[in-house]
């Protein structure tokens, strides 16, 4: 069943590993990003952001290294709620740092507790107010924690809020947030599926926006058309105005035009997307992950 606001597990799982401290926060300087370009009187800003696991496995950019780079960008853009894939435990909380007072979160780790990777659901607390939240897992079991039947190359999950806009007088919708298999077609697209089931037994006259790293190409993949099947639009095809298209995932190498499109914003038909940009920033040849983040400007309808 769905867990209240009031006793989020982001609340627990401070309790359950105070002893993790957050990195050093960082000031850096340079020039504003070009997502001012997707400023909409009263819109609500929207961003999905994988921002690469902070585990040292490579020769790429430490989290160290990277974090105050995200900050930045970040604090630039100021997204009202912002689905994030792939942090760890003492990102997540580096990032709620850094983003300021303004801001909470709601997120488990996809092994439970403070494991491994959050699929956590960042907001601005000055404009939304979480009523309902739950995780499940994209298997077969979704309600057993840590499972996984379909063959996934690792554990996949969704976390998912209910929210009031208090910038539209307390005008509820939905946000889902996941990052699916980057092997297996077949669990994708059974994932596809169950978050469709999930969005089917939701109140059909609440907006529901969609944020995640969906390891699938946009328009290349069975994927992406079973998710518009389900009742989605795509936010960076429907928006009246966007940026230029790159591929989402670059692996610090910056940015590939007509690249794959990985990285998704999806809307029910009745959101308008007023923008949507991909956000290129860097600083001194350092990127805050191994992918661009996605943004959308939209009113809820």
């Amino acid at each position: 069943m769905p867990n209240e606001a009031g006793v989020t597990r982001r609340h627990g799982l401070k309790a359950a590993a105070a002893a993790v401290v957050a990195g050093p926060l960082l000031t850096t300087a340079g020039p504003t990003s070009s997502a001012s370009a997707g400023e909409h009187k009263g819109a609500l800003k929207v961003m999905t952001f994988n921002v690469r696991f902070g585990t040292v496995v490579d020769r790429t950019p430490r989290w160290e290294v990277r974090r105050p780079v995200m900050r930045e960008l970040l604090r630039r853009e100021r997204p009202h709620v912002i689905g994030t894939q792939e942090g760890l435990y003492r990102q997540v909380r580096a990032i709620e740092k850094d983003l300021g007072e303004h801001y909470d979160w709601i997120g488990t780790g996809r092994g439970g507790g403070s494991k491994d990777e959050f699929m956590a659901v960042f907001y601005d607390t000055r404009r939304l107010e979480p009523l309902e939240f739950d995780h499940f897992w994209l298997s077969g079991t979704p309600y057993a924690i840590a499972s996984n039947t379909w063959g996934a190359d690792w554990l996949r999950m969704v976390t998912w809020v209910r929210f009031a806009d208090l910038a539209e007088g307390g005008r509820e919708f939905y946000v889902l947030n996941t990052h699916l298999d980057s092997v297996s077609q077949y669990a994708r697209e059974r994932s596809v599926g169950l978050i469709g089931e999930t969005i089917a037994g939701w109140d059909r006259s609440l907006p529901v926006i969609v944020t995640g790293d969906f390891n699938a190409g946009a328009h290349d993949n069975r994927v992406y058309d079973l998710m518009l099947d389900i009742g989605l639009v795509d936010a960076w095809d429907a928006a009246a105005s966007r940026g230029p298209a790159y591929g989402t995932y670059h692996g610090y190498r910056g940015p590939r035009p007509g690249g794959r499109r990985i990285d998704w914003i999806l809307t029910t038909p009745g959101v308008t997307t007023h923008w949507a940009g991909m956000n290129t920033f860097s600083r001194d040849g350092t990127y805050p992950s191994d992918h661009l983040p996605v943004q959308a400007s939209m009113t809820l309808g």
